[in-house]
């Protein structure tokens, strides 16, 4: 036997209305049309629904007996098929998974726990690794918001620019490179330090020093940029990494930062998001929130 659904909102109706023509108003349709509805329910059901006593209609005991679980369905099918315009943010209750670069991770993840768990106590945060390669976890739904220095190359996932960085040479209080203008032959000369998660030991620095007919010896390479500050704080080895999203650790940790001696391209900041999250209010909310804790890097120091 084929169902209508259709039956369940005119059985709800029938069931509060306790009549054929208060259902009929109710649904704005005529009273013979409900009369055929209620006579499909009664076949679908093997059961009355509703009897005639004198001048009214009384619900049978089956009808009784499913009327708060008509209603309920009834709603819930509402709430399935109604767009998803409302959110409270109090009761909401979720996990999202957000993998960023481990500087992000570091700089504004307290940040973003905080902002989230005071507005949505409910809401609990994965902050994961940012993998070593490209990786469908944005397709795949393992993970809810990424970030990139580039946009995504899959159309089916979305971006947002953030803000742009530029880089920096950080390097411990009186390292030889403070002594004097830092130019293109001290740069290269000194030791340096690279950020891989794969222990790469050559990075864009590498190929814009070779075309200006310089090259630099990289002495180590660090998984984390945390790892390679505190590396650059107790060594001579310098670090080149961007300027905004490397501030705050680099202030903890008391490091010197320096102008970068060659024309390289600002870092752009991507956060990626899969388009089905697009109309998703809750996700709609976490990416707003992400977006304004990571704008805040960009926001200009004060002047002392």
């Amino acid at each position: 036997m084929q169902l209508d659904l259709n039956l369940l909102t005119a059985l709800d109706a029938l069931l509060e209305e306790g009549s054929v023509a208060g259902a009929a108003a109710r649904l704005h349709v005529t009273a013979p049309a409900m009369s055929r509805s209620l006579g499909r329910i009664r076949k679908a059901t093997g059961d009355q629904i509703l009897v005639r006593t004198g001048r009214h209609m009384t619900p049978t005991t089956h009808a009784l007996a499913i009327r708060t679980e008509v209603h309920a369905l009834v709603q819930q099918a509402h709430q399935l098929l109604s767009p998803q315009t409302e959110l409270d943010l109090a009761t909401l209750e979720r996990v999202f998974t957000v993998r960023w670069h481990d500087a992000l991770t570091t700089t504004c993840g307290t940040a973003l726990v905080a902002a989230v768990h005071r507005q949505a106590p409910g809401v609990r945060l994965r902050l994961t690794a940012e993998p070593g390669d490209d990786t469908p976890e944005l397709r795949r739904g393992t993970v809810d918001l990424a970030s990139s220095a580039g946009p995504p190359t899959q159309p089916d996932v979305h971006h947002r620019l953030i803000g742009r960085d530029r880089l920096v040479i950080a390097v411990r209080p009186d390292h030889p490179l403070t002594e004097q203008p830092v130019t293109t032959e001290r740069f290269a000369a000194a030791d340096h330090l690279t950020v891989s998660r794969r222990g790469r030991l050559h990075d864009p620095i590498d190929d814009a020093l070779t075309a200006l007919g310089h090259e630099r010896r990289v002495i180590a390479s660090a998984p984390t940029t945390t790892t390679a500050l505190q590396l650059a704080r107790d060594t001579d080895l310098v670090v080149t990494l961007p300027d905004a999203a490397t501030r705050p650790i680099r202030h903890q940790l008391g490091l010197t930062t320096l102008p970068l001696p060659l024309e390289l391209p600002e870092v752009p900041l991507h956060l990626l998001w899969h388009q089905r999250h697009d109309n998703d209010p809750a996700h709609t909310w976490l990416r707003e929130t992400a977006t304004r804790t990571l704008q805040a890097l960009f926001t200009p120091p004060p002047t002392a």
